[in-house]
């Protein structure tokens, strides 16, 4: 009984370093990308469902600035700044306005790639691996909502750098969405009028405007 005991406080104590240890990492990430003026992101994506037999690549990339930003992915442009979302298909010259609300996103969404991890997921410490002679250090993230669409994340995480350099997220229906980035800036000399919409050069391309709000 007594070694019963001892091992399952030996386990508790592991199970509590690892969180600690994750979590200490975690927050050394998000103090270093907050430290950031902006960061420009290129990157890998891939969607993987064996189930259904999809596994699709696509390459994007992406401009943050705080709460605002600018993706491309897709043949698709999606702009914040900071109030509304603009959704640009050239394909179908067509931009949707939106209105954006906290409280309705619960999604990863580009302006929260980089800190999304701060509130709602338990985590601990998962693999390693050596990537090209960086050590990339793995955080396994699981919903405090059992409800949660998402079954887990990994989290990869240059050590040195403490930029994330993968992202692997597995929806509860077995589908898997990797992140990988390829390019990691920071401090970049973006346009001023970067994350501002010119509907009026878009009437003028014959771009048709649908408003949401």
């Amino acid at each position: 009984m007594k070694k019963l005991v001892v091992v399952i406080l030996a386990v508790c104590s592991i199970s509590l370093a690892q969180a600690q240890s994750a979590k200490s990492l975690l927050n050394e990430v998000s103090t270093k990308v907050k430290g950031y003026e902006n960061i420009v992101i290129d990157f890998k994506w891939n969607l993987n469902n064996s189930k259904e037999n999809v596994n699709q690549d696509t390459r994007g990339d992406v401009s943050i600035q705080g709460d605002k930003y600018l993706l491309n992915m897709l043949g698709t442009t999606r702009m914040f700044d900071g109030k509304k979302i603009y959704t640009i298909v050239p394909e179908d010259e067509e931009v949707t306005i939106s209105n954006y609300s906290s409280e309705d996103d619960k999604d990863i969404t580009p302006s929260k790639l980089l800190t999304f991890y701060e509130k709602g997921y338990t985590s601990k410490m998962d693999i390693a691996q050596d990537v090209k002679g960086r050590k990339i250090q793995y955080v396994k993230l699981t919903p405090i909502d059992s409800n949660a669409e998402i079954k887990d994340i990994l989290l990869g995480i240059d050590v040195q750098t403490k930029h994330i350099y993968r992202l692997i997220q597995t929806d509860g229906n077995g589908t898997k969405y990797t992140l990988t980035v390829n390019s990691f800036k920071t401090n970049q000399p973006l346009s001023k009028t970067l994350f501002t919409f010119d509907q009026a050069k878009y009437e003028k391309d014959g771009y048709y405007i649908d408003r949401l709000d």
